[in-house]
């Protein structure tokens, strides 16, 4: 089975002869593909990327399968196969787990430090290794140009870096172009399976003993079939639905006692794209109905610059959207969060907080804002921000073209850093609300391992994106984060009235500071308490100690502008 590798961006409806797909009007029986794994899967790694997947991997998957007993392999396998690091291997090994669509699955449930000992299926690895040639969609022209350059700011103070543009510019303003919407996205996601469905079912098939060889002698077991479900899920409760076998003719009245009978993988095949043309129809119909009608300020598909005006959408498969929030404080708790992920994009000048526990976050295009995220257990992404405090307790980071940003941070694995950054800043956690802790538990992270200050650079130039570099600039290695320095390092207080719906028992950081940021901290409430000792000992009238106090806070909010802590004002606020 060899098919053009490039991917694609059409849709041509193919003609299959095997079981009949559903009706592409019924949302709950469609396939989709797995956005978790094209929006947090994807490393800027060259090895990584092959021209030709399937010559390459099938060999592979081969050579893997022979080393191991148990079809699992390590980073040190994955190293050798690939001619990688082992920083590299193992870096494939965190992605993959974060990624992973089965909560049982070993290498999901393995604390930190534990993946090597469980290691990866290998068909798992070679699935996701064949994803790696996906290439993002292309921005497409802005319908009114003019009004995002009107609302978005459009200076940088760091013209000439690599690029002419900085990171919103080239997002938002004088690119001319927007981004791709959810349904452009899902389509070309499709699309790109489509093409390469019968590469991607070649490294799952296996010949039938005495059948000869060529495509009509490879089958598919009931086991391989599952692996599928790394790609795509049917219905709109994605990988938290039923199993994929369960969703095909193929396995889905199978004997749970009795190994299910293999099924050619030409009729898995045809099966498959006709179920893949269905949601494409199904897509196409309805982005059609959209622009023909009225628009919903509950439209999941709304592309991201055009959300100035709609401050919170659900979307139908489990994800919130907050867009476009602008000079505002912002509060999302866990009941006000429907599904297992979040996307803050395209907001400025703002403190938006977000106490939940989630499985994945997204924050894109966002300026001069403090975002703190809840607990996220599987992993969270910064792209294209300027001037952003983000804070989260999380497994992963993954840190991309952002500039001047500053990133409070108890993570589990190592921070990513991709793609073309400036003037980043690591920090350790540095704010708890009541809930913290349980919504860790619920999703588990460990307070006991904070990798905040081992960033990983891989390339400035990501060859899954073409935003994130001009045409033929070098991939050197990408500009890591600084610490932040001790003393300028201060708690970020979650200010009182977002208490949350219910009471809980953090009512400290629940990971510990090293001693550098300890003892500033510690300085800094002694000096604190000092001063608040003096005011109240002072032989003055309450007047006057009224105006030293305002006086105090003045030289205070001129020193959070000079240090760069001017979030912190939102903390005076809520005091």
């Amino acid at each position: 089975m060899t098919e053009p590798t490039e991917p694609a961006t059409s849709s041509s409806n193919p003609s299959p002869m095997g079981p009949t797909a559903p009706s592409a009007t019924d949302p709950t029986t469609l396939v989709h593909p797995r956005r978790e794994l094209f929006e947090h899967g994807l490393l800027p790694i060259p090895k990584l990327i092959f021209s030709d997947p399937t010559q390459t991997l099938i060999p592979l998957k081969q050579k893997l399968l022979e080393q191991s007993s148990n079809q699992r392999v390590d980073s040190a396998s994955i190293a050798e196969s690939l001619q990688i690091s082992i920083d590299h291997a193992r870096l494939v090994l965190d992605t993959l787990a974060s990624v992973l669509p089965s909560d049982s699955e070993p290498l999901v449930t393995a604390k930190p430090g534990e993946n090597d000992a469980v290691g990866v299926d290998v068909f798992d690895l070679v699935l996701f290794l064949y994803v790696q040639s996906y290439k993002k969609l292309l921005p497409r022209t802005h319908k009114d140009s003019a009004a995002v350059s009107d609302v978005w700011p459009s200076t940088s103070a760091f013209d000439g870096y690599l690029s002419a543009l900085s990171p919103l510019q080239l997002v938002r303003s004088n690119s001319r172009r927007f981004m791709p919407s959810q349904a452009d996205e899902e389509a070309h996601q499709l699309s790109y399976l489509q093409k390469h469905l019968a590469n991607i079912l070649s490294l799952l098939a296996e010949p039938v003993e005495g059948e000869g060889e060529g495509e009509e002698s490879l089958v598919i077991t009931m086991d391989r079939f599952e692996h599928l479900g790394f790609l795509v899920h049917f219905g709109d409760k994605g990988s938290g639905g039923n199993s994929l076998s369960q969703m095909s003719p193929f396995f889905a009245n199978s004997d749970p006692d009795m190994p299910a009978v293999p099924v050619p993988a030409a009729h898995v095949h045809d099966w498959l794209l006709q179920n893949i043309a269905s949601a494409l129809e199904h897509i196409s119909e309805r982005t059609s109905s959209k622009e023909n009608g009225p628009a919903s300020a509950s439209d999941q598909d709304v592309a991201m610059t055009d959300a100035c005006a709609l401050k919170v959408s659900t979307g139908t498969r489990g994800a919130t959207f907050i867009e476009g929030i602008s000079k505002l404080s912002y509060v999302k708790h866990a009941s006000d969060i429907k599904g297992s992920s979040i996307k803050v994009l395209n907001c400025q000048e703002s403190a938006i907080y977000v106490l939940a526990p989630l499985r994945y976050a997204t924050v894109y295009g966002c300026s001069d804002a403090t975002i703190v995220l809840g607990a996220v257990g599987k992993a969270v992404r910064v792209e294209h921000c300027e001037r952003v405090h983000v804070i989260v307790a999380a497994k992963r980071v993954c840190i991309a073209n952002c500039r001047e940003c500053v990133f409070f941070l108890g993570v589990n694995q190592q921070p990513l850093v991709i793609g073309d950054n400036h003037k980043l800043q690591v920090a350790p956690y540095n704010t708890f609300y009541s809930q913290l802790e349980a919504h860790m538990n619920e999703v588990g992270i460990l307070p006991t391992v904070n990798r905040w200050d081992e960033p990983l650079a891989l390339g400035m130039v990501d060859h899954h994106d073409s935003l994130s570099h001009p045409a033929g600039v070098s991939d050197a290695q990408a500009e890591s984060a600084t610490q932040v320095d001790p003393d300028q390092f201060t708690n970020f207080v979650i200010p009182n009235w977002l208490g949350g719906e219910s009471t809980g028992s953090t009512e400290n950081n629940p990971f510990t500071l090293p001693d550098a940021y300890m003892a500033s901290q510690l300085r800094n409430q002694k000096n604190l308490g000092e001063i608040r000792q003096l005011l109240r000992e002072a032989p003055l009238e309450e007047s006057r100690k009224k105006e030293l106090s305002s006086a105090l806070h003045v030289y205070f909010k001129d020193w959070l502008y000079a240090s760069g802590n001017i979030r912190q004002l939102y903390c005076l606020q809520g005091e």
